[in-house]
């Protein structure tokens, strides 16, 4: 299954500008890695200046929640989180999926159905059953090898898509990315899900960093950025992994931090401030992922 053992250091740095003194709001922080049989984390290390109260939790799907309290007022904030931790995931995965599920369309137990609850159901509007459409296009007949169902799903976004990279924030509808033929990892993900939601797969969100030399020449921007992609539920096999930038299937090159129904829901830093209108000047992100010796 070509098992690689990886160490790496992900340093991630955020910076805030404002024109002026303003007071900080609390900050929602989602920059620890998810532990898992695959990743183990070594180190974590979050820094903040101006300096701040930090409380940690984890939300309704397990992820940590860093909570960052402010009583100063400043014109800059760094937000610097430094990680180490090994990787230890398959570059080809084998899946054992049930029998019951190996074609499409087969029935999730009843079980499944209440604990996937609203990962089964659409997050954004498709009025026309535009969407829904698109999405069935890619079931070849009355029984379709559910794997490969997904795999052509992820293959058909990337092909319907363009690559855009984008700084701005937020995310674009599915019918939007239609639209525009162009997207960012973020719109590629949320396109999958909802399309994967629309064929009636339990799907969520995943946001992280990508790694390696074999990132791919479509796909989230650089290896060593953050990213987004996507997670299948198939009974036995459980979440399945795919990055439908990249074409890719498993998650050997990824490292997940947060899973949500949402990607609203899992963005690395978000908060607020008290000021002049005009006070933010913008904002610079920069993260390295590196081999660490």
């Amino acid at each position: 299954m070509g098992v690689r053992l990886t160490t790496l250091q992900i340093h991630h740095k955020t910076t805030y500008r404002y024109g002026q003194p303003v007071s900080l709001g609390p900050h929602r922080l989602m920059l620890r890695p998810r532990e898992s049989r695959d990743l183990r984390l070594i180190s974590s290390e979050l820094k903040t200046d101006p300096p701040a109260t930090v409380t940690f939790a984890h939300d309704v799907f397990g992820n940590s929640v860093a909570t960052a309290h402010f009583n100063a007022v400043a014109d800059r904030l760094t937000i610097d989180c430094v990680t180490q931790l090994t990787l230890d995931a398959a570059a080809w995965p084998i899946f054992d999926v049930a029998a019951s599920a190996i074609f499409y369309p087969f029935h999730y137990a009843e079980d499944e159905r209440t604990d996937l609850g609203a990962l089964m159901f659409q997050q954004y509007a498709d009025p026309n059953g535009r969407l829904r459409d698109w999405a069935w296009a890619f079931v070849r007949g009355a029984q379709t090898d559910t794997l490969a169902l997904l795999k052509d799903l992820g293959i058909g976004v990337s092909a319907w898509i363009n690559y855009q990279s984008r700084e701005d924030e937020g995310v674009q509808s599915p019918i939007q990315t239609l639209d525009r033929g162009w997207g960012s990892c973020r719109d590629f993900a949320v396109l999958f899900v909802e399309a994967a939601r629309c064929l009636g797969f339990g799907a969520r969100i995943v946001s992280g960093y990508l790694h390696g030399a074999e990132a791919g020449p479509i796909g989230s921007a650089d290896a060593g950025s953050t990213h987004a992609w996507a997670e299948i539920y198939v009974p036995s096999a459980g979440w399945i992994t795919f990055d439908p930038t990249n074409r890719s299937f498993g998650g050997y090159n990824l490292i997940p931090v947060a899973v949500a129904r949402d990607i609203r829901r899992a963005m690395p830093v978000e908060g607020s401030f008290v000021g002049a209108s005009d006070a933010f000047l913008g904002m610079n992100v920069v993260v390295e992922v590196t081999a660490a010796h």
